[in-house]
């Protein structure tokens, strides 16, 4: 089954992930901030990360820029999984490469919906 980041600063979101996406037989790794992603997507190979935005150490538009100037993670798809609403954010963010756009609070089966969409394309 695929292997999926989850980088958020909130130890709770990264729980609620793992366990959303685990139940459908996803291998989920966690990260608590762009800087530690970045690390953990350099050390090993995911399949889908799915990342906040507004997160201490590095936010995750500097944590797309950077993983998507390697030529390892051009085409590893990537969601904000954020509070963030405002369509310029939106626009910087699928500048960066982003993938898609998922507002906090989710709903699990939603998730779980998407990355199977993301995944599969």
């Amino acid at each position: 089954m695929a292997s999926i980041l989850a980088v958020d600063d909130s130890a709770s979101i990264r729980q609620a992930i793992k366990i959303a996406l685990s139940s459908e037989g996803y291998d989920v790794a966690e990260a608590g901030d762009g800087a530690e992603g970045l690390a953990k997507a350099g050390s090993a190979a995911f399949d889908l990360i799915i990342t906040d935005l507004n997160m201490p150490v590095m936010d995750g538009l500097t944590m797309i820029r950077q993983l998507r100037a390697k030529a390892t993670h051009t085409g590893v798809p990537i969601l904000f999984l954020t509070t963030e609403s405002d369509p310029e954010i939106k626009a910087q963010a699928k500048a960066a490469g982003a993938t898609g756009w998922l507002t906090k609070p989710f709903d699990p089966e939603q998730l779980v919906r998407i990355v199977k969409k993301v995944l599969a394309s």
